[in-house]
């Protein structure tokens, strides 16, 4: 990741509850330059995957993911939090640290065999990337890779993610 919009990642202390140090990316939405280089290097990076379709996960993977599949010319899925999708989908529940949670994807979103790279703004502790790539897996897609704006590596996301290669712009 460039190291200027790397400076525009804002630190917020005890966000969203005490004890959190939250790595917050609307400094880069809101520069143009910055956001560029973010998405320049996301879609660079799913293009070495092989990239045939982005999916992001919701919301700050859309963010990432759909300007960087339009870039490349490649179709856009939405990976989103449960009842938000119109049509028929697919359900992954998934733990959190307390509880559990799910996302889903349309059932016609990926096609069998298409390589799909996963984009969200932060892998922390995995979890949700996991639910996105079996999501994908259920459709018989194949998951080529995921890339990360911020990998938070003390909390070992990485290990959930199997062996599928995983890029992050900026580890922390």
């Amino acid at each position: 990741m460039p190291e200027y919009a790397r400076t525009l990642v804002r630190e917020v202390p005890d966000f969203p509850k005490p004890g959190i140090l939250f790595k917050d990316i609307t400094p880069v939405l809101a520069d143009p330059v910055a956001l560029h280089e973010v998405v320049s290097a996301v879609a660079r990076h799913a293009a070495t995957f092989g990239a045939q379709r982005i999916a992001g996960i919701e919301s700050r993977g859309f963010l990432f993911g759909a300007p960087a599949a339009v870039a490349l010319g490649l179709g856009f899925v939405p990976i989103r939090k449960v009842g938000k999708l119109p049509w028929r989908t697919r359900r992954v529940d998934y733990d959190l640290e307390y509880g559990t949670s799910a996302v889903e994807i349309h059932e016609d979103a990926v096609l069998p065999g298409q390589r799909v790279v996963i984009v969200d703004d932060l892998l922390a502790t995995g979890g949700t990337a996991a639910a996105a790539a079996r999501l994908v897996g259920d459709l018989g897609g194949v998951v080529a890779g995921f890339v990360f704006v911020i990998e938070l590596d003390f909390l070992g996301g990485r290990a959930q993610l199997g062996d599928r290669p995983v890029v992050s712009l900026i580890r922390s």
